[in-house]
Formats: C-alpha cells, sequence, structure tokens
C-alpha cells in the first residue's frame, strides 16, 4: 500500500474510501482465516497497518482542518 507520505497527497474522501476498502477486506479475511481457506495470514497484518495509517492521516487533516 501507500507511505503516509503519500496519503496526505490524498483527499479526505479518497482516504475514506480507502479505510472503507480495506475494513471489507479485513471482514472477508476474517471469514476466510475462520474457515481455515486464508491463503496468507501476513496479508491480514498488512491491511490492518495500512488502515491504521489511514485512519492516522485522516484524524491529522481533520485536526488541520479544525485548528485551521
Amino acid at each position: 500500500m501507500a507511505t503516509a507520505k503519500e496519503l496526505k497527497e490524498l483527499s479526505a474522501e479518497d482516504l475514506k474510501r480507502r479505510a472503507a476498502e480495506l475494513r471489507e477486506t479485513l471482514f472477508q479475511d476474517q471469514l476466510k482465516r475462520r474457515t481455515g481457506s486464508l491463503d496468507s495470514p501476513a496479508a491480514r497484518t498488512t491491511h490492518r497497518r495500512d488502515l491504521a495509517r489511514i485512519l492516522t492521516v485522516l484524524g491529522e487533516k481533520a485536526r488541520a482542518a479544525k485548528a485551521g
């Protein structure tokens, strides 16, 4: 996925859309894990970290808009 620097260049709407996509992917990963068909557990970790990175950038943008 993208680095935090690349994510900061995106609009808040793009970030929200990506966050929603990652949440859906994590839900699908969880279902696959429970049924035993998850191919790569490491991918789930990567998705979680990407989601956290996006949410962090969204929070920064919200605080900047509130302050300025």
